[in-house]
């Protein structure tokens, strides 16, 4: 396992009418959050988390998104550029 999981990115989302359909945004389950942090655990890895609101991505997109990091990354990742 490799635990990949999919992130939803919007790029200029609030100018775009409501899709008719797939406008569901699910959820991690609770298993694989459990896997993720023993995983980390076990491997002595740091564990970060943000959150994005009201974010979708219905078409892939060839450019590349960056964001600048909020103190929910940690205060040494605070103020630098990450890719998404």
């Amino acid at each position: 396992m490799d635990f990949t999981r999919k992130a939803r990115w919007v790029k200029d989302g609030h100018k775009h009418p409501d899709p008719d359909a797939s406008n569901y945004a699910g959820v991690v389950s609770r298993e694989s959050v459990r896997i993720a942090l023993t995983y980390a655990a076990l491997n002595d890895l740091d564990v970060l988390a943000a959150d994005i609101r009201n974010a979708y991505l219905q078409a892939p997109s060839s450019e590349k998104h960056y964001i600048i990091c909020g103190p929910e990354f940690g205060l040494e990742h605070e103020g630098k550029r990450a890719k998404i």
